[in-house]
């Protein structure tokens, strides 16, 4: 099965054996917005050497991506039945061991519900928590027994720097994967990235504490950048979304949108 995971700046895909645990695929990639189109070649190597029956994707960049991936998929697997072949995973009350706690269960993001029950299955039958570091930062509590409580939502660490570069007068533009510096800032650009980095990792912390979790399931493009920054325990996973794709899939077809 191919399984995608379009956030709002990158896609990331991985295909999987029907019956691999999740987390163990054949192959796997990620490509920005802007080029897309090149993930037709990959993904027609992909059927080419295993074959794919299966397409389970998590989309929260909205309906303009959800366009542009069916015509790639189209293009990319020519003679499959697109129409059957394709779940748009959604949230729903439950699936895979975990019980969607939002008021509203629809409402909670889909790639949120899918990385809830990544960590989940990556973490069995104990407390976690789930950061997921991307564009946006979410970080979300989930119990021992697989119950999503609810979470919260931040700026990503680029998103923060860059609010800070655009909205003021004279501060710069830093890179987000520059080298924190030790103890308080001197200059600028460190004061910056001190600031960005520290709220990141105390809002992982904070929810850690407040959940009384055993470990935090640690992931996204920002997670490298904020782990060192931890002094809770975490598993650091490339990504939990895919994971959680992969275990749902291996539940049950979800439900369509």
């Amino acid at each position: 099965m191919l399984l995608i995971d379009a956030g709002n700046t990158r896609v990331k895909w991985a295909l999987a054996d029907n019956h691999a645990a999740p987390g163990v695929w054949l192959a796997h990639g990620a490509v920005t917005h802007a080029d897309l189109p090149q993930l037709e070649l990959a993904w027609s190597e992909a059927v080419a050497r295993h074959g794919v029956g299966r397409i389970l994707v998590a989309n929260v960049a909205g309906n303009a991506l959800r366009v542009q991936l069916e015509y790639v998929l189209q293009r990319a697997f020519p003679d499959l039945a697109l129409e059957d072949a394709i779940t748009w995973f959604a949230s729903v009350p439950a699936l895979a061991g975990v019980t969607n706690g939002y008021r509203n269960p629809a409402q909670l993001g889909c790639d949120r519900f899918a990385a809830a029950i990544g960590g989940h299955t990556l973490a069995p039958g104990q407390a976690i928590i789930v950061a997921n570091c991307g564009t946006a930062t979410t970080i979300d509590a989930i119990t021992a027994d697989g119950f999503f409580l609810g979470g919260m939502i931040l700026p990503g660490l680029g998103l923060m720097a860059g609010a800070l570069a655009r909205n003021t007068a004279q501060l710069p533009q830093i890179a987000h994967d520059a080298r924190l510096p030790e103890g308080f800032a001197d200059n600028t650009d460190d004061a910056i990235l001190s600031g960005c980095m520290v709220a990141q990792g105390g809002a992982i912390e904070h929810a850690f504490a407040q959940h009384g979790a055993a470990v935090c399931i640690l992931s996204g493009g920002a997670a490298p950048s904020i782990a060192p920054l931890l002094t809770v325990p975490y598993q650091m996973v490339d990504n939990v979304v895919l994971v959680g794709l992969h275990a749902a899939a291996g539940v049950q077809r979800p439900p369509a949108e």
